[in-house]
């Protein structure tokens, strides 16, 4: 139990508190009528823990906050990526900020697309005489390079009168970011004195774009090398698609911070080694939310949905942490992997309990779920709210219509999605040509597959295998055929198995054939291949050669997958396959 004359001790060293105890301080602020003088700290412990939401509800019931809070909370904000809000809540102040405030708000800005909004903080730098503050001078620097308007960057620079290594830095940033490498190196040259950031800059500039025989030999000449220098060589080798090399000066590094695991940890998810991935994490001493992000991440990214929903229960039952937006769209991902419908609504009242006004790219991961799920009255609820919409959420509602057999809903919202000048790209014209499928629309399908060029986007083997299935569809073989022989790349079974159906359903035996026997070259042991040809040859009267292939098929222990559907009793979600029908015991399960 924390005692009152304690906690304004324990406050000023807001990370050895734990959530816990920071509640606990809370309360006995509140009792014994001390809150309003150690608000400041008490937002920073519970930003800390990323209770953002416990910390947003503290600070809006402040009757006064100091300027102290405001910058502890504004700073709290943007230090968890919560850019928008740490800006939205800086223009609330109704008092004028501080210089740290206003630094902090110029953080904020730099990581923020708002060029405008920038230019009125350094309005109101100049206005309230702080134009001339080093810091705010540096964060003006910093800001303006990173909305790439490099000549107000430089004309700031210019005008310090009072350069430090800050600013500097913020300089060799600047032309590292506009793809200036030589002349960030010469700046780096020109520096009176470098620190630490000064040299892992430019280690990591040339790590970004493959250089590594120059990062390493900088990184070899730095004379004090810090955990962000090794990390920096880490991510170049990352990058460079070479995680054994990666591996090999992440185990040779004489102190890892949690930087150092993530990278790691997300480099595995790129290579899709999650067994890897998971080594690492389980491997870690202390995890913060970003560790946890990153391992729920990988499984979502690498079809591990269930291992992902069972890492965010235990995450949630023993960490402490509580999940922020980029937690909850790996989390939302795997749901639609699943297409668990009473998970999805649950997950939504999650959300909607802990944030107000969740972000455009939650919501559109929530419009991918519900629309994965069957939910498309819900997801075109949520597709209606978004703010701005992008491709990816056009792609994932046109999908959704798509898939769920709405080809007219997906074929006006594509036409709307046009009219906006949002441009498609491969997922949405996934989605396109399965709404035409779908309607039967051949010619509009083969008009969309035409202009996918005119976008820049060449057609995948998806695309390939979606027209195919069109053209087959409508009995003409011989065009889908056509299509095959004309592909760039070597069609795989997806799209010889999309015709060998094809002429399955309208009896054509010779191409029949040699979409089969391709089928059975790439994929010698997938069954449903098997039973389709043999089908093929017994409508044909060929039973020699239908019986052979059944033979073939008992030999080598082969069985044609069954169908399945997801069917929910109960608030029972499984799986199931066959054909029986069970309603037996508590929590019944309905297979078909």
């Amino acid at each position: 139990m924390i005692l009152p004359n304690q906690i304004a001790s324990l406050l000023r060293q807001p990370k050895t508190l734990s959530l816990s105890q920071a509640r606990q301080a809370h309360a006995l602020l509140l009792t014994s009528g001390l809150l309003p003088h150690l608000l400041a700290p008490l937002l920073s412990a519970f930003l800390d823990h990323c209770a953002t939401r416990h910390a947003h509800l503290l600070f809006h019931y402040a009757p006064d906050p100091s300027p102290e809070a405001w910058t502890a909370m504004v700073r709290g904000l943007a230090r968890h990526t919560l850019f928008a809000d740490a800006l939205r809540l800086y223009t609330r102040n109704p008092r004028a900020p501080a210089a740290p405030t206003l630094c902090t708000a110029l953080s904020a800005c730099a990581r923020f697309p708002a060029p405008l909004l920038g230019r009125a903080l350094h309005a109101q730098a100049v206005a309230l005489g702080f134009g001339c503050h080093a810091y705010v001078q540096t964060g003006l620097v910093d800001m303006y390079s990173k909305h790439g308007e490099s000549g107000l960057a430089r004309q700031v620079f210019d005008e310090m009168p009072h350069r430090t290594v800050v600013s500097w830095n913020a300089l060799v940033a600047l032309e590292i970011r506009g793809g200036n490498l030589a002349q960030a190196h010469r700046v780096f040259d020109e520096m009176p004195e470098r620190d630490t950031i000064s040299w892992n800059s430019l280690i990591a500039g040339y790590a970004k774009v493959g250089n590594m025989v120059m990062a390493m030999d900088l990184f070899e000449k730095m004379p004090i090398r810090s955990a962000a220098s090794w990390n920096s060589i880490i991510c170049g080798y990352i990058e460079c698609g070479d995680m054994e090399l990666a591996r090999k000066v992440f185990d040779e590094m004489p102190e890892r911070n949690l930087v150092s695991w993530i990278a790691m940890i997300s480099g595995y998810s790129k290579k899709e080694e999650v067994g890897l991935a998971r080594e690492l994490f389980h491997s870690m001493g202390e995890r913060d939310l970003a560790s946890w992000n990153a391992m729920v991440s990988c499984y979502a990214q690498n079809n591990h949905p269930h291992e992902a929903i069972s890492l965010f229960r235990e995450m949630l039952q023993s960490s402490g942490l509580e999940p922020n937006q980029t937690t909850m769209v790996g989390i939302v991902s795997s749901c639609s992997q699943i297409g668990d419908l009473l998970l999805s609504q649950w997950l939504e009242e999650y959300i909607n309990r802990t944030w107000v006004e969740p972000d455009d790219y939650l919501i559109t991961a929530l419009i991918d779920m519900h629309a994965k799920c069957g939910s498309m009255n819900k997801a075109h609820s949520l597709f209606q709210r978004l703010k701005g919409r992008d491709v990816v959420s056009y792609s994932a509602m046109i999908v959704g219509f798509a898939i769920h057999g709405l080809a007219k809903e997906a074929l006006m919202l594509y036409d709307d999605m046009l009219a906006a000048n949002v441009n498609p790209n491969r997922v949405t014209f996934i989605g396109v040509l399965t709404a035409c499928n779908h309607a039967g629309l051949v010619e509009e399908g083969l008009s969309h597959f035409g202009s996918m060029i005119s976008y820049g986007i060449e057609p995948s083997m998806d695309h390939y295998a979606c027209m195919v299935d069109l053209l087959g569809r409508a009995r003409r073989l011989e065009e889908a055929h056509d299509l095959i022989k004309s592909m760039p790349m070597r069609p795989d079974a997806g799209v010889w198995g999309a015709l060998l159906l094809a002429c399955r359903i309208h009896g054509n035996v010779e191409l029949g054939e040699i979409a089969g026997l391709h089928c059975l070259e790439l994929e010698p042991d997938t069954g449903g291949y098997y039973v389709l040809l043999s089908n093929i040859y017994a409508a044909s009267g060929r039973w020699e050669d239908a019986q052979r292939l059944r033979e073939v098929m008992v030999e080598r222990g082969l069985m044609k997958t069954h169908g399945c559907s997801w069917v929910e009793v109960r608030n029972y979600h499984e799986k199931r396959t066959g054909l029986c029908l069970s309603g037996q015991g508590q929590g019944s399960r309905a297979t078909m």
